[in-house]
């Protein structure tokens, strides 16, 4: 554990413990289901390759939070990269992802998708290929759906993992 992190636990636990509250880390249960939705600001660089045809790559840098208020991956950074490939207007997307929380902790994903069914963003598969303390070997997989939400880059996207730990 870093230095960071052991003294935000440390100070945390300290504040909960003069409240008269018992500290104890957040704990991820074997399996279940992680609902989030993440504010992005997205960059993206494209270059059109022929008529009707655009492919490009980019970044997106945000916050994730819990659907619920608390628990995993709330209040936590998250950071893709992404490609795309678009013909005829239809984007084809691929990419990869780290979501985190507030302990530091981080679920890693690879994921694809393209338009949404309802005509409303893209939408896609999220598959979870890793993770970094609560989170280390973890697996699973879930759905995303994502649009824009301002003209400078603003974004959201709506996650649910279902996983399983070893």
């Amino acid at each position: 554990m870093s230095i960071r992190k052991t003294l935000s636990v440390g100070l945390s636990c300290a504040t909960i413990a003069l409240a008269g509250q018992v500290c104890i880390a957040q704990q991820l249960q074997r399996s279940g289901t992680i609902t989030i939705h993440t504010g992005w600001k997205v960059t993206a660089e494209a270059i059109e390759l022929a008529e009707k045809k655009v492919q490009g790559h980019g970044t997106a840098i945000g916050t994730s939070f819990n659907d619920k208020g608390s628990g995993p991956l709330h209040q936590g950074p998250a950071t893709c990269f992404f490609t795309f490939f678009v013909v005829d207007g239809v984007p084809r997307n691929k990419g990869y992802c780290a979501f985190g929380d507030a302990e530091g902790d981080r679920l890693f994903t690879d994921w694809q998708g393209g338009p949404a069914k309802d005509g409303e963003g893209t939408e896609g598969i999220n598959t979870i290929v890793g993770g970094t303390g609560k989170y280390a070997g973890i697996q699973g997989t879930g759905s995303w759906k994502s649009k824009d939400v301002g003209p400078n880059g603003q974004h959201v996207t709506m996650q649910r993992f279902e996983y399983r730990l070893p």
